[in-house]
């Protein structure tokens, strides 16, 4: 069972700004897993943030055995990038082997069409009203923050978009001062949701703040067992296949936390359709849908998903499943 791996970059529409840093371009990896004449695709982002590289992830993946199957692969791989790639792939071998599409081999129904956020990138006030403007079309807006200084940028953006629905991503960059003094303008400006206010190794803060908005669990929350530390600090987990490890965690972390009274948003890392595809099997009917990867760049994969007033389609058998 060979596994193919190659880095690929999709070039952003724009320079893409989030509290941490700023990119050009999603440098991606794509596995490819072969069994005589039938092949299957995963492709996962390596995150600087959670320790990895696209070496370091291609030596992950380089180091499996010759062959296993997707069971084995949660007791070879920890969640993460590499262990994502291989799991999508290895249910993308599977449906073209079977000739089922992936949700009939998960027992799902059919999925559909789910709207999907468009993100914002962090910018000056100004700035972020001009993008606000220009996408206030949209229904659902993520607005990237995490600077002691966001307030006029809230203020802006809902200036440029006053009918949209807003989320923001505060990508660890709030402290629990900053947060406190934010909640009540999020409430006032409409703010259906705040993303990471506070670092993950810090966020015990939360515990008996008052959130007039649901706060949701992204830095913090990777597979099921984090939950156990999530509780009386957010209303909500951010599954993202890259942090889950794959499909398969990620449909188990979805169900762990729906039990546990969490509401579900999935969100993704800069990347392109094939690893967005997938994705839309866990977003059906969760609660915030951040699927937005494809529509930031300038360049994307053959047969790439749809995205359209629907929101973000299922994906053809030809790209994935």
């Amino acid at each position: 069972m060979p596994i193919e791996i190659s880095r690929d970059v999709f070039r952003l529409a724009q320079v893409f700004t989030i509290s941490r840093g700023s990119r050009t371009e999603a440098q991606v990896l794509t596995t490819c897993i072969s069994e005589g004449n039938v092949s299957g695709r995963g492709e996962c982002v390596p995150y600087a943030r959670y320790g990895e590289t696209l070496d370091s992830v291609t030596a992950e993946i380089e180091g499996l055995p010759d062959a296993f199957t997707r069971a084995e692969l949660y007791d070879l791989l920890p969640a993460g990038a590499a262990r994502n790639a291989v799991d999508c792939a290895l249910w993308d071998l599977e449906a073209k082997q079977t000739g089922k599409r992936v949700w009939e081999l998960a027992g799902l129904a059919a999925p559909g069409p789910e709207i999907t956020a468009y993100t914002l990138s962090l910018d000056t006030p100004e700035n972020m009203q001009v993008q606000a403007a220009v996408h206030a079309h949209r229904p659902l807006l993520k607005i990237k923050l995490g600077t002691p200084d966001d307030m006029p940028r809230l203020e802006a953006v809902r200036a440029g978009a006053p009918g949209a629905r807003i989320i923001v991503d505060a990508n660890e960059g709030w402290s629990a001062a900053v947060y406190a003094d934010l909640a009540p303008h999020l409430v006032r400006l409409g703010v259906s949701l705040v993303e990471q206010p506070l670092p993950a190794g810090e966020d015990d803060a939360l515990i008996g703040m008052k959130r007039p908005v649901p706060v949701c669990a992204d830095e913090s929350c990777h597979d099921r067992g984090s939950l156990a530390r999530l509780k009386g600090k957010y209303d909500v987990v951010n599954i993202k296949l890259d942090k889950t490890g794959g499909l398969t965690e990620a449909f188990a972390l979805r169900a762990a936390a729906l039990a546990e009274g969490y509401e579900v948003m999935v969100g993704c890392m800069v990347g392109s359709s094939l690893a967005m595809a997938p994705a839309t099997l866990v977003a059906q009917g969760a609660k915030v849908v951040d699927l937005d990867g494809p529509l930031l760049l300038a360049e994307d994969r053959e047969d790439a998903l749809v995205f359209d007033a629907a929101g973000v389609h299922p994906p053809t058998a030809k790209l994935w499943g």
